[in-house]
């Protein structure tokens, strides 16, 4: 059982439909296969989501990591007491929502720096929550950034066999494309090539998308795949990385997910999140690339929509699968 690692799993939006897919995810055998996982939010909140999860197990509320037990059908949850029930409004964005989620995540990142846990696996967050509390972060990737002095890091999803990175994140389209330089292209790409070797991956088949419609067709749709991203493609080379590019976005996913390539680096979120949530969108997981911490999140927001309702309908493949990686990753870190 010591073998494996533990993995903290934070609860993300009380209000969202995270704390109903942890339920769900603690009823499948394969989270305690891999791991000894433990729930970094409110224990309170996780019992109240059993309701709509439809699921009946011992919600163990701890103060200190060694009180967990770790055994199948019991949740254990370092409990951070920072949500009232009677305040919370299932399926809408509010303050103490906002603030909870943001502590989760700090506190994880905290006992991930000391060596308490072994990887961190994310249950979805909202941008909207955080502006309300105050929280100046657009997502999980630049807080965790900040959290733990990251400089160069990058978004990555995983599904099935394709994987993918961003070399721009959230920020408009205008802005992404303004944002694809040679030197940040780069970093992006090396990032890609130390990633695959978590994976276990040496010398990693990296192939990089083009921004326009084929490449830039020579210089005919743009000159952003001539000026800034071959030159990138170049220098990655030249040091000693295998990597090709830019190539047409529109037949590259396709040609990476029958295996021709181990990843492909997308130039903005949009390009390469739509092919991932298209072959695996319940199964997509989100890594964030850099950092000196594991780190896997679901690919999916908080379905307010759904959140606290009796449907169950909450789907927690993602979620599992986020764990199961971050296992994985964390034995190879």
């Amino acid at each position: 059982m010591k073998d494996k690692p533990v993995i903290g799993i934070t609860m993300g939006d009380a209000a969202g439909i995270g704390p109903e897919i942890i339920d769900k995810a603690f009823t499948s055998t394969e989270v305690h296969q891999v791991c000894r996982p433990i729930v970094i939010g409110d224990a309170n909140v996780l019992n109240n989501a059993q309701k709509p999860a439809h699921t009946n197990l011992k919600i163990h509320s701890l103060k200190h990591l060694a009180e967990a037990l770790f055994q199948p059908r019991v949740i254990d949850v370092y409990d951070m007491h920072n949500i009232e029930l009677k305040k919370l409004k299932m399926g809408q964005p509010q303050a103490i929502a906002g603030k909870a989620s943001y502590e989760y995540v700090a506190k994880a990142v905290e006992l991930a720096l000391k060596g308490e846990i072994d990887g961190i696996a994310t249950a979805p967050i909202n941008k909207e929550a955080l502006k309300m509390a105050g929280i100046k972060y657009p997502g999980h990737t630049e807080m965790l950034a900040e959290l733990t002095g990251t400089r160069d890091y990058a978004m990555m999803f995983v599904a099935g066999s394709l994987r993918v990175i961003l070399a721009t994140i959230h920020v408009s389209l205008r802005e992404a494309c303004d944002l694809i330089k040679k030197e940040s292209l780069i970093t992006t790409i090396r990032l890609a090539d130390e990633m695959m070797q978590k994976f276990d991956i040496e010398k990693a088949r990296i192939a990089v998308a083009g921004l326009n419609p084929h490449a830039g067709e020579g210089g005919l749709f743009g000159h952003e795949d001539i000026d800034e991203i071959k030159p990138a493609v170049d220098s990655a080379r030249s040091i000693g990385l295998n990597v090709v590019g830019p190539l047409p976005a529109d037949t590259l996913f396709h040609r990476a997910k029958e295996g021709e390539f181990d990843i492909v680096v997308a130039m903005y979120h949009d390009q390469g999140c739509i092919p991932i949530k298209l072959l695996g969108f319940d199964i997509g997981v989100n890594i964030t690339v850099g950092l000196p911490i594991i780190r896997t999140s679901v690919d999916h927001g908080t379905a307010y929509g759904r959140a606290g309702l009796m449907l169950g309908t909450g789907n927690p493949s993602s979620l599992i699968e986020a764990i199961k990686l971050a296992s994985q990753l964390s034995r190879n870190h």
